[in-house]
């Protein structure tokens, strides 16, 4: 709900709120902050709030550099979590330099630029995200484990679902918040948990995907949990992903399918831009070197460039019964608004060059053998971080929509954080040669 300056100060007043959080995004899609006492909120929502970004990873390294954050008013609200006496409320920020223009390094004046952009021609888009999650165990020092006692599979239930009660506290948190939630359910894996959002358009989801992690995280310490989104925190399970399912808008209604739905022709060209530009975008989508654990056969993860509408473990997958396109690959470390800007440009760009889709997927992709795969001349995803920013470096659509500044800062951060990686001895290493080598 957007509220005016006046408002706020009302509402801040009457509430009994006593200090404000700032909270912006990172490069890396966390959300970073600085609280102010309310007191100090005029001088805030004028834009007045100068922060230091140089020891911030994918920010101005210049000390000479003062940006601000300008409040959106519209993201104003109070933190249920916190004490109910003397309140916490919070803005997200837009990034500001010292000439009052917009700082084009901020992932989330990314999204809305490409938003503008492809709003001048008529579209926008809209996002309805399935956020999965785990809820671990945390130590006798509160540190988190990946330890469970529950077994609970897919939409099991109390007593089974240990976790019930933490969701719940979730879900009624965000309902406060104005959040619309459309389900939610136990996962596959054992200490498991999927919520999901309704649709709005790509900046209002990416603003509450953050805060929803936050909510998560912070409730579920309540409970002596630890909840994380990290896509696979235990081998020989199925990991978390972040399935985004995608509806543009033109003139009030989608025009990705037909009534009848199935796919129209801009609906075909859009997942033809997504198919041909996913391996670029898979450092984006999928940003961690854990993030490709999760990618691999045997799974419900795609791990091809394939689409469909009768097969669910397609990376695309076109839905009939919501008339949507739903991209099953990206992660809960996906910085939102930059897998979202990503997925609007690609789309789009297949709209512009009017692709063409390769050949539909109407098998089960578990059931075929590596010969048949191969006769079909299907196309693996990155096998890892490595490929991924090999494949994002050959996608001038990448640096395009990301802007060559930020572009370059993300691929020396995950080529540094590959090469780290690749640097470490693992205790499957240790386990597997010490002893007979």
């Amino acid at each position: 709900m957007a509220y005016s300056k006046a408002e706020i100060l009302q509402i801040v007043e009457e509430e009994d709120v006593e200090f404000i959080r700032l909270q912006f995004t990172d490069m890396q899609g966390i959300l970073k902050n600085v609280a102010i006492p309310a007191k100090g909120l005029c001088n805030a929502m004028e834009g007045k709030c100068a922060i230091d970004l140089a020891s911030l990873e994918g920010f101005v390294k210049e000390e000479t550099k003062t940006l601000y954050l300008r409040p959106q008013l519209d993201t104003f609200t109070i933190l249920p979590w916190r004490p109910q006496q003397g309140k916490v409320a919070r803005f997200l920020c837009d990034i500001y330099k010292a000439d009052g223009t917009e700082y084009e390094e901020s992932s989330r004046y990314i999204l809305k630029h490409i938003m503008e952009r492809v709003g001048k021609m008529g579209y926008s888009l809209q996002v309805n995200p399935e956020c999965e999650f785990f809820l671990f165990h945390t130590d006798d020092n509160g540190l988190p484990t990946t330890l469970s006692h529950e077994q609970a599979t897919y939409l099991d239930t109390s007593p089974v679902d240990l976790g019930e009660n933490t969701r719940r506290d979730i879900i009624l948190a965000m309902e406060d918040m104005g959040y619309e939630i459309t389900s939610s359910h136990h996962e596959i894996a054992p200490a498991q948990h999927e919520i999901d959002f309704a649709y709005e358009d790509a900046l209002a989801t990416a603003d509450k995907i953050m805060t929803f992690k936050v909510a998560v995280r912070t409730i579920a310490r309540r409970y002596g949990l630890h909840a994380t989104f990290m896509p696979k925190p235990r081998s020989g399970v199925h990991g978390s992903g972040m399935h985004l399912n995608l509806k543009l808008i033109k003139d009030g209604r989608n025009i990705l399918m037909n009534e009848d739905g199935v796919l129209s022709g801009e609906g075909r060209a859009f997942l033809a831009g997504i198919l041909n530009h996913i391996p670029g975008m898979t450092a984006i989508l999928n940003p961690l070197v854990n993030s490709y654990k999760r990618l691999v056969p045997g799974f419900e993860a795609p791990w091809e460039l394939t689409w469909s509408a009768s097969q669910r473990n397609a990376l695309l997958r076109v839905r009939k019964e919501t008339l949507d396109i739903e991209l099953r690959s990206p992660d809960g470390a996906a910085n939102p608004y930059l897998a979202f800007a990503l997925c609007l440009a690609a789309g789009m760009d297949g709209i512009y060059n009017k692709m063409q889709a390769q050949e539909e997927l109407t098998e089960d992709l578990r059931r075929l053998s590596e010969e048949e795969r191969s006769d079909r001349e299907m196309v693996a995803l990155p096998e890892n971080l490595g490929e991924a920013l090999a494949a994002m470096k050959n996608d001038r659509l990448i640096c395009d929509t990301l802007g060559t500044d930020f572009y370059v800062k993300y691929m020396d951060a995950k080529r540094k954080e590959w090469k780290e990686y690749l640097e470490q001895v693992s205790e499957w290493e240790l386990e597997r040669y010490l002893y007979q080598i």
